[in-house]
C-alpha cells in the first residue's frame, strides 16, 4: 500500500530518518563557533598586549622619544612610524643578557622565588594537615589562617613595615622581651630581603593550605583505617598515601606560586624604602623602576618579555620533571 504523495511507507520512513540524522550532525564549525567567544577574549587580553610588547621592547623609546604621541596617538599600527628611527632590533635584549647587574638581580629573585615558595608548601601543608583532623574550634582557626590571604598586599605591606621598624616595631618589642637584640629589618637589603620574605610568607601560606586542604579532604579515609592496621607510623602515611595523593592538587599551586611570587611587585617596593634599588631589586622591580623611574620604556618592555619566557621555561620543565616522575613509579 502506498502513502499520500504515492511513495511507499518504509521509502518515508527511511527519508525522515536520514533528514532527522542529518539534523543530528553537527557542521565542521560547530565547536569553534562554541570557542571563538574565549578565543576573542584571550586575544585581545592576552595575545595583542604581548606582540605589542615585543614590538616596544625592539625600539630605544625614552621619554624624550614620546613628546610627539599626544598629536599623532599609539596604537600597534602606527607604532613602526613613530619610532621607525629608534628601532635597535635586538639591542634591549642583548644589554640585559650582557649586564652583570641583571644576573645579581635574577638570582635573587630565584633566591626570593624558591624560600617563599619552599615555606608555602610546607607550612600550608602542615596547617591543613592539622585542620583535617578532629580539632575543637576548627572553623574558627580556617577563618584567623585565611584573614592574611583576604587583606590586600598593600595594607599588609604597610602595616608589617611598621612591625619591623627598628624602635618601636613589635616584632623588636617581642624580641627585647625574649632578650635578644633588636634587628634593623630595614636598615641594610640583607635584612630588607629576609623582612620581605617574612611579609610574604604571612601571605601566601593561606593560599597553599586551603588547596592542600582541599586535597586532603578528597583522600579516602579508609586508606588511613588500613595503614594503622598494617601498623604503618604517621610518617609513612604521609609519605606514602598523603604526599602522593596531594600531587596532582598541589602542582598547579606550586607554579602559580612561583609565577605570583617570582612577579611580587608591592611587597619589595613598600618596604625598599630609602634602600639602593640594585641591592633590593628582583626582576619585576627591576622593570617596573626602568620603565617608570627611568623612562627606559624599550629596556622595560624586554625585560618584561625575558620574565615572561623565563616562567613559560620554568612551568614547562618542571610540567615535564612531574610526568617523568609519574611515569617512572608507574
Amino acid at each position: 500500500m502506498e502513502g499520500r504523495a504515492g511513495k511507499k511507507p518504509s521509502v518515508v520512513r527511511k527519508s525522515a530518518r536520514g533528514r532527522r540524522k542529518r539534523s543530528l550532525q553537527q557542521k565542521w564549525w560547530t565547536p569553534y563557533l562554541f570557542v571563538s567567544p574565549s578565543f576573542l577574549i584571550v586575544l585581545f587580553i592576552i595575545l595583542l598586549p604581548l606582540l605589542f610588547e615585543f614590538l616596544m621592547s625592539t625600539y630605544d623609546i625614552r621619554l624624550q622619544n614620546m613628546m610627539s604621541l599626544k598629536e599623532v596617538g599609539i596604537n600597534l599600527f602606527n607604532f613602526p612610524r613613530i619610532f621607525k628611527n629608534q628601532f635597535i632590533g635586538l639591542g634591549n635584549y642583548k644589554e640585559i643578557i650582557t649586564s652583570k647587574v641583571f644576573v645579581s638581580v635574577f638570582l635573587r629573585t630565584v633566591v626570593w622565588t624558591a624560600s617563599n615558595v619552599f615555606f608555602h608548601v610546607v607550612i600550608g601543608v602542615w596547617l591543613a594537615v592539622l585542620l583535617n583532623r578532629k580539632l575543637p574550634g576548627k572553623s574558627v582557626f580556617r577563618v584567623l589562617l585565611v584573614l592574611p590571604w583576604a587583606i590586600p598586599e598593600y595594607v599588609a605591606a604597610v602595616t608589617w613595615k611598621g612591625m619591623l621598624n627598628y624602635q618601636f616595631g613589635a616584632i623588636n618589642v617581642l624580641l627585647g622581651k625574649l632578650g635578644i637584640p633588636a634587628i634593623n629589618w630595614l636598615g641594610n637589603p640583607t635584612n630588607t630581603l629576609i623582612g620581605a620574605t617574612l611579609t610574604n610568607i604571612w601571605l601566601g601560606v593561606p593560599f597553599m593550605m586551603l588547596i592542600a586542604l582541599g586535597g586532603l579532604q578528597g583522600i579516602p579515609h579508609d586508606l588511613y583505617e588500613a595503614a594503622d592496621i598494617d601498623g604503618a607510623t604517621g610518617w609513612q602515611k604521609f609519605r606514602h598515601i598523603t604526599a602522593p595523593l596531594l600531587k596532582p592538587v598541589m602542582v598547579p599551586a606550586i607554579i602559580l606560586g612561583v609565577v605570583w611570587t617570582f612577579n611580587k611587585l608591592s611587597i619589595l617596593y613598600i618596604l625598599k624604602d630609602g634602600q639602593p634599588s640594585d641591592a633590593v631589586n628582583i626582576l619585576v622591580l627591576k622593570m617596573y623602576r626602568d620603565g617608570f623611574d627611568l623612562y627606559r620604556y624599550g629596556y622595560a618592555a624586554a625585560l618584561s618579555v625575558v620574565i615572561f619566557v623565563i616562567l613559560i621555561v620554568f612551568s614547562l620543565v618542571y610540567l615535564r620533571v612531574n610526568r617523568t616522575s609519574e611515569e617512572g613509579e608507574l
